[in-house]
């Protein structure tokens, strides 16, 4: 990542460098990670296809900051994981949609996961570039060390809800 300056803000920027054989066989290099994609005509089934890193850009975006904002929040988790699903169009070929399922076992009131999920949604860089492109819809489940499972916030219900099942 570099930083320059725009005008009076501050802009980073990002470097991929992606090849493609033909028939294929694709990689894209980020920093030191090398990631093999498909760049075929067709779908694998086994190797990501563009759509499917954008999903696992969010997954990385929400769950990053689930760790940046346990320091500001003051808040402890031993685990948090996410399940993204993109939804795509056809015709003209977009992504129309994206949810996403966050898990975070923790201890914490469910105010302060509301404030969470406020939070990734404001300060996501992923999460603010999906909204302006397509909706975007997710819930924060908080797992208790007993098991129970409460449902401490979801985006599409247009206000904060709990609920709780074991």
């Amino acid at each position: 990542m570099a930083c320059s300056l725009h005008g009076n803000r501050i802009v980073n920027t990002y470097h991929a460098r992606g090849e493609n054989s033909c028939g294929g066989e694709a990689t894209v290099r980020v920093l030191e990670a090398s990631i093999r994609f498909d760049g075929s005509a067709a779908s694998s089934e086994s190797v990501p296809g563009p759509a499917h890193l954008l999903a696992a850009s969010l997954a990385a975006c929400i769950l990053k900051n689930v760790e940046r904002f346990s320091g500001i929040l003051s808040f402890d988790y031993s685990t948090a994981g996410v399940d993204v699903v993109l939804e795509r169009q056809d015709r003209p070929p977009q992504i129309i949609r994206a949810t996403y399922t966050l898990e975070v076992h923790s201890e914490i009131p469910t105010q302060k996961a509301q404030l969470l999920h406020k939070n990734i949604r404001k300060f996501g860089t992923i999460t603010n570039t999906l909204a302006r492109s397509c909706e975007l819809e997710g819930e924060v489940w908080l797992v208790r060390p007993d098991g129970e499972r409460l449902l401490a916030d979801a985006s599409a219900a247009g206000s904060p809800r709990a609920q709780s099942t074991k």
